[in-house]
């Protein structure tokens, strides 16, 4: 799964290099829709399936344990504090989540914002459910392609950073 995919570049690229894995993009804006839209048809992708709505009301009718992987790629960081709350990396998202990850899943985190990083580290610091995997954060997996918003934080001279957890 991958909340909020954006443009959905990311998302087609995951879904073309393991095509016998069902993917599902969470996103509400419309123009990031079409973009993935444009993906899925240019490269006949088949293993996708979007949730043109706020993730959080799709989070409690998924299967426990059925989602090996989720992607939470660059999002918006809120960067007022006084806009904590609207931050999806927050322990009541988390908290939804968290069941839908069997044992040795992986969340993935990548934000280009300072007040980002540091809030994502300490929310998932202050999780029993998950374990931070990350190694070094400035280096992203391999198995993870350049998105658009990670070559304008690189234009822009912000530095990325991508995290992993794998849960408990």
């Amino acid at each position: 799964m991958e909340i909020g995919f954006g443009g959905g570049e990311h998302l087609a690229w995951q879904a073309a290099q393991n095509p016998r894995t069902g993917l599902i993009g969470a996103e509400v804006f419309l123009n990031g829709i079409a973009s993935l839209l444009g993906h899925i048809e240019e490269h006949g992708l088949t293993n996708i399936r979007i949730y043109a709505e706020d993730v959080r009301q799709l989070l409690p009718r998924l299967p426990k344990q059925s989602l090996s992987r989720v992607f939470i790629l660059f999002p918006d960081p809120w960067p007022k504090s006084r806009h904590a709350e609207r931050r999806f990396v927050h322990d009541r998202n988390l908290d939804l989540l968290a069941p839908l990850m069997p044992p040795g899943a992986h969340l993935r985190i990548a934000t280009d914002h300072e007040v980002y990083k540091d809030w994502a580290r300490n929310v998932m610091a202050g999780r029993a459910d998950f374990r931070d995997v990350t190694g070094d954060a400035s280096r992203k997996p391999e198995d993870w392609p350049t998105t658009r918003y990670e070559a304008k934080a690189a234009r822009e001279g912000r530095t990325p950073i991508f995290l992993s957890f794998e849960r408990i």
